[in-house]
């Protein structure tokens, strides 16, 4: 690794640890993207466990474990410069924990609600740290109009919020933790006086372009209100050392292989530098939660 990589990694992992959230320098290539949108459309099309539905719909909203048996896919979480990047935030080796493409079809796609994502792998899996890391890939354009992830900054360090009373490991349905109404919940008033001490994040750009955050940072999703589609692919990668000892939930949900992914390169999945430009995400700003 050049000198200069190991300054970017070490400030990126700085702007982690403060803010939560960054987007990482480099994107995938528009072939590289079009390849993972045609595979994640084909898995999509298939009935299986993976492949969740929007309720009472045949509208897909999101399919997981892809990366347990595709191809494309199972290359993707070995990408030696998302790995290099997950290790370094995490400070140790990694293993995909999680794998998941969330679909917003146009006009369709339905809200997720303020949530915080260890609430899940912790009260659910036993997961014992937030020494994980989501990284996120859009495979469509991702603007404010079709359901854009938003995070509410530093809300990382605040722990765990709105736990439920007497809450225990691997009580719940699964199903529950891939549907609109979640478990585990960060209640909307707590959310907007969040938003009001620490602002909000919409999480926009281009296909291809990588996003990182926390797994407890406060975060939700709007409706799909325009006529664009909006698919996020998102990649769990928890420290070796962190794997839950009796995870309950399927496997497509919560990996029990916790080997170190050894990485290896493809060529189908090229990485390219950002362009310079100011803030891609665009400003930070306090406007009230969407819904």
């Amino acid at each position: 690794m050049t000198a200069t990589a190991e300054g970017t990694l070490t400030e990126l992992s700085a702007a982690y640890r403060r803010d939560g959230y960054f987007r990482f320098p480099y994107r995938f290539h528009g072939e590289s993207v079009r390849l993972l949108r045609e595979r994640v459309s084909a898995i999509s099309r298939q009935r299986r466990p993976e492949v969740v539905h929007e309720k009472d719909t045949d509208t897909v909203r999101a399919v997981h474990g892809c990366h347990a048996f595709d191809d494309l896919c199972r290359a993707l979480v070995r990408h030696p410069r998302l790995v290099a990047l997950a290790e370094a935030l995490l400070g140790g080796p990694v293993y995909t924990y999680q794998f998941k493409v969330n679909l917003k079809r146009a006009r369709e796609g339905a809200a997720w609600p303020w949530h915080q994502d260890f609430s899940f792998w912790r009260e659910e899996d036993g997961m014992a740290r937030p020494d994980a890391v989501n990284i996120a890939v859009p495979l469509d354009a991702v603007h404010p109009d079709n359901g854009p992830l938003v995070v509410i900054p530093t809300s990382h360090t605040l722990g765990l919020l709105d736990l439920p009373e007497n809450s225990d490991n691997s009580r719940g349905d699964w199903r529950q933790h891939v549907s609109a109404n979640l478990a585990y919940t960060v209640k909307a008033d707590r959310a907007e006086e969040l938003m009001r001490q620490r602002g909000r994040k919409p999480i926009l750009g281009p296909a291809g372009s990588i996003h990182v955050f926390h797994p407890s940072i406060v975060h939700s999703s709007s409706n799909n209100t325009s006529s664009d589609g909006r698919a996020l692919l998102l990649i769990t990668y928890n420290r070796v050392d962190n794997a839950p000892k009796n995870p309950t939930r399927p496997e497509f949900l919560v990996s029990r292989d916790s080997t170190a992914i050894v990485p290896h390169p493809d060529d189908r999945l090229r990485l390219v530098p950002e362009e310079p430009e100011a803030d891609p995400t665009g400003p930070t700003d306090k406007a009230e939660a969407r819904s």
